[in-house]
């Protein structure tokens, strides 16, 4: 909706007219008091008249000739008229979608880059941790760990291992969200030269001091934050362990049905009957996709409730965000999760060394999977960088959609390094997940947009059979 002053400015336009009254050498000089003080004054109420000088037809309009400011009214009105033409042409530029240079048309322009670069970042991420679970090692390479097969070829043995450390993997990677305020401050010292370091550090402090967060309530929020973040990653890379890659990817897509029921529930938005036929879809998804393996004898079912629970969990962390912080800033949102990679780095440490001296998450002795590792933390932090600052550039439909887009791009990969199949029960289940996903990101007003649509339609038809009548 146009905001107010916008319509009329465009369709009701404030044009100069021309005075209706000329100004005359007498009118001025009885305006100045060069005369006898009488006569009618051409902005304001009439001057009182003298009995001595009644009114007449010839003291009312003179026929003398006018002054020579006349021309500088003409060309006032004209530059007048010029601007307001001018005015006119660049708001009509700026409404007008189909100008390749419209702020509409950069919007879609940056948006198509923000969803390539969210699905590049999330594939990549995805795939990396998944070919390190593939990775074979040697009993010389592992201290704590469970061999996974034994080989004898010619009086030895050879015993495989494979990575297993999901939790190591999860907190290695949150680590990386340290770098989300710094990049931010970088950026913004670049964008505004005019503020300081410390000016920019201090607004984010200075805002959710003003909204009444104390540091030990701030603290503590971004403590729990943190706890529900780091479970909901760990699921995320334990899952990839048990499903492929695309299965893992279209379970996380439902977290924006999940979304939207909480918010329902939760932020009290806007009751929308066919997004709860979206979530129905979504749920149905899920369910074809855990018993695609059967029951007996396969760990699909446990992949596909750990990868739909972590996707409940980062629509629980989106949802609370919002009830608890309420509307953040940019600066507030950078530094809260800074803030949260900073715990998880100080407080998590010693759960992953726990971890690995009771032998649950064995690691590599001499040589990690670093590659991998840097290249999934990397891109993990590129990813959460623009999918929670991409709707400041474009609309968030684009940063919302490339969850789903991912999911062909994982697909042709699956099939290439792995050949992998989908057919039957995982092919129906990737469908419905999608058709849901697609059917909650529609607008809260989407009848209005088909009535349009059918509108048009009509009309359209209604033009083409016109001519043939004639």
């Amino acid at each position: 909706m146009a905001r107010d002053g916008d319509v009329p400015t465009i369709f009701n336009p404030k044009r100069v007219r021309t005075p209706s009254v000329i100004i005359t050498s007498e009118e001025v000089d009885a305006e100045r008091g060069g005369g006898d003080g009488e006569g009618v004054r051409p902005n304001g109420p009439p001057t009182p008249l003298s009995p001595r000088a009644p009114l007449t037809p010839q003291t009312s309009v003179s026929s003398a000739p006018p002054l020579t400011t006349q021309p500088s009214l003409q060309q006032a009105y004209s530059e007048s008229a010029a601007s307001s033409q001018d005015e006119e042409r660049q708001l009509r530029d700026k409404k007008c979608p189909r100008s390749c240079c419209s702020k509409v048309a950069k919007k879609i322009y940056y948006g198509l880059c923000v969803t390539l670069v969210l699905v590049a970042s999330w594939v990549t991420v995805t795939h990396c941790i998944k070919s390190m679970y593939l990775q074979e090692y040697s009993s010389e390479d592992m201290e704590f760990a469970v061999p996974i097969s034994t080989e004898v070829s010619a009086h030895n043995f050879t015993t495989k291992y494979l990575y297993n450390a999901p939790f190591f993997t999860a907190w290695f990677c949150t680590n990386w969200l340290i770098l989300f305020y710094p990049l931010y401050v970088i950026v913004m010292l670049i964008h505004n030269k005019c503020k300081s370091t410390g000016d920019i550090i201090l607004d984010a402090f200075r805002d959710f001091r003003e909204k009444g967060f104390t540091f030990a309530r701030f603290t503590s929020r971004c403590g729990l934050f943190c706890l529900l973040w780091v479970v909901t990653v760990y699921m995320y890379t334990y899952s990839l362990k048990i499903l492929m890659s695309t299965d893992v990817m279209v379970l996380f897509a439902t977290n924006v049905s999940c979304i939207y029921l909480l918010s329902w529930v939760i932020l009290h938005e806007q009751f929308v009957g066919v997004r709860i036929v979206a979530a129905i879809l979504c749920d149905t998804g899920i369910a074809l996709l855990a018993y695609m393996d059967g029951i007996t004898g396969s760990s699909t079912l446990g992949g596909v409730v750990l990868a739909a629970v972590a996707a409940a969990g980062f629509a629980i962390f989106k949802v609370l965000f919002r009830k608890v912080m309420g509307e953040v800033s940019t600066g507030q949102r950078a530094l809260f999760f800074s803030l949260l990679g900073l715990l998880n780095a100080a407080l998590l440490w010693p759960v992953c060394v726990a971890l690995v001296l009771a032998g649950s998450e064995p690691l590599p002795a001499q040589r990690l999977p670093w590659p991998h590792l840097l290249l999934a933390g990397g891109t993990l932090l590129v990813f959460h960088l623009v999918f929670q600052f991409g709707n400041t550039v474009t609309y968030n439909i684009f940063v919302s959609m490339s969850l789903i887009t991912a999911v062909p791009v994982s697909a042709a990969l699956d099939v290439v390094f792995y050949e992998a199949h989908f057919e039957g029960m995982k092919l129906a289940g990737i469908i419905l997940i999608t058709v849901g996903f697609s059917l909650v990101m529609l607008p809260d007003n989407w009848p209005d947009y088909i009535m349009r649509l059918l509108r048009w339609y009509i009309q359209r038809q209604g033009q083409k059979e016109s001519p043939k009548r004639l």
